[in-house]
């Protein structure tokens, strides 16, 4: 049995190839079944192919279907959403997003129709907060796209090429910190929306606190292990020769990664601009 320690992909069984029923070999014959069967020499019945496997290919594929069109919306929003309407669109999108991620998660087969939904919403997520950064710190976006695709660029050389890998006491550590920095960020959320203040983390402007910066650095650090996590994952999938479908897991485990570590380095070159 194959599992992951990222929340997002750590579905039990999502990797593990089917086994043989009871009595039979693995290619679906009965080892005490009698040779040359009944009905030898007669036209054979028309068999089902088996589902193909799992590649690095096609993981690299869906993620790149999965993050166009979660880019698409994105630009959609930008271009189209009213200026009285980017808060609440955030907001919105971001909680359906959440829900969505939750639903997928939760799913024993994973739908490539919700992954992609997930990318359309959080790109209306992506789009609306991207354009608020960019109306007070003009050029941020391009910067810290940049600094995301390079931090993750970074993260898959150094698994390579140090050949990294992923015990359960890493993976256990990473999961707990992970889910105890996303309560956290609820409960600062919540906080934040209550009060009318900027929470842990301050507003978009004003004075930049030593605690905001360590909680991006912080969100940074989790938000590139988890990338190792999903390397690792999708690695040993790919070697198990999981189902072809579990392709869209790992697209889906990627895009979420990449849009933590965006929003993260959104903030952080904010704090730098101040």
């Amino acid at each position: 049995m194959l599992r992951s320690s990222n929340p997002i992909l750590s579905k039990q069984d999502a990797f593990t190839p089917a086994a043989p029923q009871y009595g039979q070999t693995q290619y679906g014959r009965s080892p005490y079944q009698q040779y040359p069967p009944e009905g030898y020499g007669q036209p054979a019945p028309v068999q089902q192919a088996p589902e193909g496997r799992m590649t690095l290919d096609d993981v690299v594929t869906k993620t790149a279907v999965t993050m166009g069109v979660l880019a698409l919306t994105a630009g959609i929003a930008w271009q189209l959403m009213p200026e009285a309407l980017y808060f609440p669109a955030m907001v919105l999108s971001g909680l359906v997003g959440f829900v969505v991620v939750m639903v997928v998660s939760f799913r024993r087969n994973v739908s490539p129709g919700l992954v992609l939904a997930y990318a359309a919403v959080e790109g209306v997520f992506i789009g609306m907060i991207s354009k608020v950064f960019e109306n007070i710190y003009p050029g941020i976006v391009a910067q810290a796209v940049v600094a995301t695709f390079f931090a993750a660029g970074a993260t898959l050389a150094a698994y390579k090429i140090f050949n990294i890998r992923v015990t359960a006491k890493f993976s256990k550590v990473v999961l707990i910190s992970t889910i105890a920095f996303a309560g956290l960020m609820l409960v600062n959320f919540i906080w934040s929306i209550a009060t009318g203040s900027g929470g842990l983390r301050g507003g978009i402007t004003g004075p930049v606190t030593p605690l905001a910066v360590g909680i991006s650095l912080l969100a940074i650090g989790l938000a590139v292990l988890n990338l190792v996590l999903d390397f690792d994952y999708i690695e040993r999938g790919v070697r198990a020769g999981a189902p072809a479908q579990e392709s869209w897991r790992g697209a889906f485990g990627l895009t979420v990664t990449m849009v933590w570590l965006y929003v993260e380095m959104l903030r952080l070159v904010s704090y730098l601009r101040r």
